[in-house]
């Protein structure tokens, strides 16, 4: 096998792609033995002896397939999840949580409640005592029906 290091090099700075990525016709080693100037690599490349082997990336479609399926809330059982249970609540609460303040804004400006009902239901959803935003929806029509 005879040693092409310096064509390498040189193609690789004319192409401007890393060493790696030069490929060479096998059966033409000996013109690329031959080829010691800038001039001779260059002809080399115009008539595809020297060529460029492409990027070769990482396909992103099976991730998008398992991304999909989490978001549907398959393949989240207990052999699949990384972490302490009390990390899990922690995210379950935040996400509970954000979702019954929305709501509750939602809720007094479209007038269904007031500002003082909007604090004390506010005060009670940071207490836990709502399970969703369906259940808050509940307990609002219900003191309606009271009062």
């Amino acid at each position: 096998m005879v040693s092409l290091k310096t064509q390498r090099r040189v193609a690789s700075e004319i192409l401007g792609v890393g060493e790696k990525r030069i490929k060479m016709d096998p059966s033409k080693m000996k013109e690329i033995k031959e080829a010691i100037t800038r001039e001779d690599i260059k002809k080399l490349i115009d008539q595809g002896v020297i060529s460029v082997r492409p990027i070769v990336g990482q396909s992103r479609a099976r991730a998008r397939v398992l991304a999909e399926k989490k978001s549907r809330g398959h393949r989240k059982g207990r052999g699949s999840r990384k972490g302490k249970l009390s990390a899990r609540e922690a995210t379950d609460w935040r996400l509970k949580i954000r979702a019954l303040r929305r709501e509750l804004k939602k809720q007094l400006s479209a007038g269904n409640i007031s500002k003082a009902e909007y604090r004390l239901l506010y005060r009670r959803a940071k207490g836990g005592a709502f399970h969703s935003v369906s259940h808050l929806r509940y307990m609002i029509s219900a003191e309606r029906k009271n009062q």
